[in-house]
């Protein structure tokens, strides 16, 4: 079987007349992981956009609200679920072998037939790793977005004391223990092989994920003279407010439309 072949899709309720919003089965990495896909209903091509949540199981899923924000904006979304959520198959790993489940999601928009071919990737929370995986790992990727996104999983460690019960028992140790295991799961130190442009947004009051993240992207990318750009909240936490919201929903959409 094919990786980010669908296996399975059921109409899902739509918050939306002009979109269409499916719970799909996909193929990845040999489980069987679920996802949601939103596509619009008129007929013709759109670029795709892979939606990487954040969280671990139960925290941060997937929001179809959130998802349609997107899709309405001319996009085919497509966002997985991680493996172990929603009924499917498989454990997450917290940006390690799951990371996968993003990959093959880029997989089936580049085989969906309403996609014309661009792919687009958006990381929001732990999605921020997942995404800049996504763009380094799969072929062909067109821009990357890293909202509020972790770039470092040690420093998510070392900032978040709430979740290093949780960091260990995934990791299986923390990085004073076993430093490897946490940069195989952080991407920054791979950034010189990125062949996209990326759009940082963060709030510099972020108390979930430091802007520290955002600061450690940006200097990699400037390092390595990779396109990008930040657009940086001094007012703002982790999560804005609906106005601000949806004018950077606009914003950043459009950007990935230039």
């Amino acid at each position: 079987m094919q990786d980010g072949t669908i296996l399975s899709s059921q109409r899902y309720p739509s918050p939306h007349p002009d979109l269409n919003v499916f719970l799909v089965t996909y193929w990845s990495d040999g489980l069987r992981v679920k996802g949601f896909l939103v596509e619009p209903k008129e007929e013709g091509e759109y670029p795709g956009f892979l939606y990487l949540r954040g969280g671990i199981k139960g925290v941060g899923k997937v929001r179809i609200g959130r998802i349609v924000q997107f899709a309405a904006q001319g996009f085919v979304v497509f966002a997985p679920c991680y493996r172990g959520n929603m009924g499917g198959e498989g454990r997450e790993d917290f940006a390690l072998k799951d990371r996968e489940d993003g990959h093959n999601g880029a997989r089936l928009l580049f085989n969906h037939p309403k996609v014309n071919g661009e792919v687009n990737v958006f990381g929001f929370s732990r999605g921020g790793v997942m995404g800049l995986w996504t763009a380094l790992e799969v072929p062909g990727i067109h821009k990357v977005v890293c909202w509020g996104g972790v770039t470092d999983v040690g420093l998510t460690y070392e900032e978040r004391v709430d979740l290093r019960r949780m960091l260990k028992r995934v990791v299986g140790g923390g990085p004073n223990k076993y430093p490897e295991r946490f940069e195989a799961r952080t991407p920054l130190g791979k950034i010189g092989e990125l062949r996209t442009p990326v759009c940082i947004i963060h709030g510099a009051k972020d108390q979930n994920v430091s802007v520290e993240h955002a600061r450690l992207l940006e200097q990699k990318l400037r390092e390595f003279d990779i396109p990008h750009t930040s657009w940086i909240y001094h007012d703002l936490d982790h999560y804005f407010p609906p106005q601000i919201n949806r004018r950077t929903v606009q914003q950043l959409t459009d950007w990935l439309k230039q």
